[in-house]
C-alpha cells in the first residue's frame, strides 16, 4: 500500500505539468498571432517596444518552451510573463488606438 503513493504522485505531477505546458503554449500562441496581426505604427503610438521586438520575444520563448517541453523552466516562465504582459498591457492599448478611444 505504501508503494502506490509515489507512483500516483508521479502520474498526477506529469499530467499537471503537461496541462500547464499546453496552457502556456496556447497563451503564447494567442499573444504571438495577435502581435503579428497588428500594425507596426500602433506600437510606436502606444510608446512600447516595436512590433518586431514583441514578436521576437514571444516567438522565441514560445519555441523554447515547446522545445524544452517544460513551461516551468526559465524560458517557459519568461514566455508566460511576456505573453501575459503583452495581452494584459499592450493589447488593450492597441485596441484603444484602433477604436480611437486613446488619451491622444
Amino acid at each position: 500500500m505504501a508503494l502506490s503513493a509515489p507512483i500516483f504522485f508521479d502520474d498526477v505531477r506529469y499530467y499537471i505539468e503537461q496541462l500547464i505546458l499546453l496552457l502556456a503554449l496556447i497563451l503564447e500562441t494567442v499573444a504571438f498571432v495577435h502581435c503579428l496581426t497588428q500594425r507596426g505604427a500602433s506600437f510606436q503610438a502606444l510608446g512600447t517596444l516595436p512590433k518586431g521586438a514583441w514578436a521576437a520575444i514571444i516567438g522565441v520563448c514560445g519555441i523554447l518552451t515547446y522545445g524544452g517541453r517544460s513551461a516551468l523552466g526559465i524560458f517557459g516562465l519568461i514566455g508566460i510573463a511576456a505573453a501575459m504582459i503583452y495581452l494584459l498591457d499592450v493589447r488593450p492599448g492597441l485596441r484603444d488606438i484602433a477604436d480611437g478611444k486613446g488619451f491622444w
